[in-house]
């Protein structure tokens, strides 16, 4: 499985019955952007890492590294 998988599958868990819309402004990004993330069509740059591993209270080597 690649990485961009594995993470975007855990932005979607983490996300849960957030809406997107709803996450994607806290974090600053565009909701088409955390889509892309969350299926693992693209890769945010390191600073919307932080921003998105600081929303969901967790470190981002869990959520986009560690298997």
């Amino acid at each position: 499985m690649r990485l961009t998988d594995i993470s975007g599958q855990r932005l979607s868990d983490i996300r849960g019955d957030r809406p997107r819309d709803m996450v994607a402004s806290a974090v600053g990004i565009s909701v088409s952007a955390l889509q892309m993330y969350e299926n693992g069509k693209r890769m945010p740059k390191d600073e919307i890492k932080k921003r998105l591993a600081c929303y969901y209270e967790t470190t981002v080597g869990w959520l986009f590294f560690d298997e």
